[in-house]
């Protein structure tokens, strides 16, 4: 059954995910992340810059793409259909909602911010995952 992770209080959600997605690549981990498309558009261009001498690999899969069998091996994949993600280990949901086939992946992680819209949204992702029967770790990021 995959494992499902919520970090609140995250005070820069993009910055953050840069954070989780460098320490996840040093440790050999694959994530795929979702999302809405401007929302994976502004982390590719942040992973990009987010370290100057450091490159996070990551590829941007768009909408109805398919990923060039060269670059299935990269381990970090941004995509709004977790179906087309080339690995199923990790998902990263920057998404309003619970992503359609989340149940696929090892792992789940949600990153929530101080935002109450944001907060609230998160909410109902909690309750429907639980709902469905699925364990929940809670972290606190900011007090």
């Amino acid at each position: 059954m995959t494992r499902v992770s919520f970090h609140f209080n995250v005070p820069q959600r993009l910055v953050y995910a840069c954070r989780l997605l460098r320490k996840a690549t040093r440790q050999n981990a694959r994530i795929a992340v979702t999302g809405e498309a401007r929302t994976l558009a502004e982390l590719d261009r942040a992973l990009w810059s987010f370290e100057p001498i450091e490159f996070i690999p990551h590829v941007l899969l768009r909408d109805g793409e398919a990923l060039p069998e060269r670059l299935r091996a990269t381990p970090v994949c941004l995509t709004a259909s977790p179906a087309a993600a080339p690995h199923h280990e990790v998902l990263l949901n920057l998404g309003a909602q619970p992503p359609a086939g989340f149940e696929s992946f090892e792992r789940l992680i949600e990153i929530v911010s101080t935002d109450e819209a944001e907060r609230n949204a998160a909410r109902a992702r909690w309750k429907h995952y639980a709902a469905r029967g699925y364990a929940i770790d809670k972290h606190e990021v900011a007090a």
